[in-house]
């Protein structure tokens, strides 16, 4: 990890979907405009679609270097034509994301669907199991995670989420101003609690 600015790596989590409104690949091409002007390495996941071909083709251009991480079976469906960067390919999703989490030194979600979420929560959860401590964030384009931290809040009140985590992701509507934040962050320290079968 580079001493200085922290981060060699930045993953990016998004869709393979560009969205309906356009601000989204706007967005998503400023994040990896701004990782690749601070000198960081982007990981992605591998596809050259929608937001994912948007922010790595902006790092890509910028001069940042590219690792886009795929599964074998997902190849035809998420690349169209030139692949960007450098493309490792692998046998299964999980190996996908435990491949980016290992190259990765902090994560940053920009909007996406089912396997986003799916990439995002995961990724949470590890922290909440003392696997990694790496700063996480959300590019709220849009407000489009708006719903998503009224949800967090909601399961925090109800005492599913220990009120530690409340601040554990930060959210930014700026690429640049989220990876300030994630520079100065400090995931919460970890507490495993196992529910015993009387609590279950």
């Amino acid at each position: 990890m580079n001493d200085t600015n922290r981060f060699d790596n930045i993953c990016v989590y998004c869709g393979s979907s560009a969205g309906v409104e356009a601000e989204y690949s706007r967005k998503a091409a400023a994040l990896g405009t701004e990782i690749a002007r601070r000198g960081y390495g982007l990981v992605y996941g591998g596809g050259n679609l929608g937001l994912m071909g948007a922010v790595s083709r902006a790092a890509h251009s910028g001069g940042a270097t590219v690792y886009g991480i795929i599964p074998g079976p997902l190849a035809a469906k998420e690349i169209a034509g030139e692949t960007i960067g450098n493309i490792e390919v692998v046998e299964t999703m999980h190996q996908r994301k435990a491949r980016m989490a290992e190259l990765a030194d902090a994560f940053i979600t920009l909007p996406g669907g089912f396997g986003t979420l799916e990439e995002l929560f995961e990724t949470i959860s590890w922290i909440q199991l003392g696997i990694h401590s790496k700063p996480m964030g959300l590019l709220n384009v849009n407000g489009f995670y708006d719903p998503l931290r009224q949800m967090l809040e909601h399961q925090i009140d109800q005492g599913f989420i220990p009120f530690r985590y409340h601040q554990l992701l930060v959210i930014e509507e700026d690429p640049s101003a989220l990876i300030d934040g994630l520079l100065n962050h400090e995931s919460p320290s970890s507490s495993v609690k196992w529910i015993t079968s009387e609590q279950a």
